[in-house]
């Protein structure tokens, strides 16, 4: 795979965001997006070694579009210049959570895990309700000393405690968070070789997965809200 035709492409794209060069370059976009899709055939291979339940995907739906909605930004830039996608057992949804990848010329390229999606109150509720019944567990798993030499939770959080909830509880912290993710940011230099990004990639998303099956135990029962 040609990961290094991705950074260029994208690269290109950021100097050059409109649509007369998007569509002029439509050709270096179909082969960009062909080497991406390849990179998460591989992952996905990779990946399913330690977690199965993603092995049905197909790269082709997991993937998410350039094209900005530019209505409510001040930015009005047509396109992200981003190569995106979530694997999970259900493809790109973000419940259940899965595994993250952007890749995003100069150091905004990362791979990340969890929860990203704050703006579903049910799925906010039941990973709170889930921590405060199994905060050892959660614990455990963040305080791992693998999981620690890599990742710190990240989230949209409140100030304070959310009603319902004791505020001397032992992750009160925790339970301010309305979302609960991973990021492990990459630098250009580290996508170039695409054999050697997969085997890195593979290894972190092994170890983020403890923390995507905690999230996705408390998220059982949660049902995406019909459009």
């Amino acid at each position: 795979m040609n990961t290094q035709s991705i950074l260029d492409y994208l690269t290109a794209l950021s100097m050059n965001n409109n649509r007369e060069w998007y569509h002029a370059n439509k050709e270096a976009y179909k082969n960009a997006n062909t080497e991406f899709e390849a990179l998460l055939s591989a992952l996905i291979l990779e990946i399913g070694k330690f977690d199965s339940s993603i092995l049905q995907n197909n790269p082709k739906e997991l993937t998410f579009k350039l094209v900005r909605d530019t209505r409510f930004s001040h930015d009005k830039s047509p396109y992200n210049p981003a190569f995106r996608a979530h694997i999970s057992s259900k493809g790109k949804l973000p419940v259940p959570v899965g595994y993250y990848l952007m890749i995003k010329p100069g150091g905004q390229s990362f791979l990340g895990g969890g929860l990203f999606a704050d703006m579903f109150k049910d799925a906010t509720r039941m990973v709170r309700d889930y921590i405060t019944e199994n905060g050892e567990e959660w614990e455990r798993l963040i305080h791992e000393p693998e999981f620690e030499a890599h990742f710190a939770v990240q989230g949209t959080a409140l100030k304070n405690v959310p009603a319902g909830y004791e505020k001397e509880h032992p992750q009160a912290e925790y339970l301010k968070f309305k979302s609960w993710y991973l990021e492990y940011p990459l630098q250009d230099e580290e996508l170039k070789n695409g054999e050697a990004f997969v085997a890195k990639a593979t290894n972190l998303f092994r170890i983020m997965k403890p923390f995507n099956d905690y999230l996705n135990k408390a998220l059982a029962d949660f049902q995406m809200p019909a459009r």
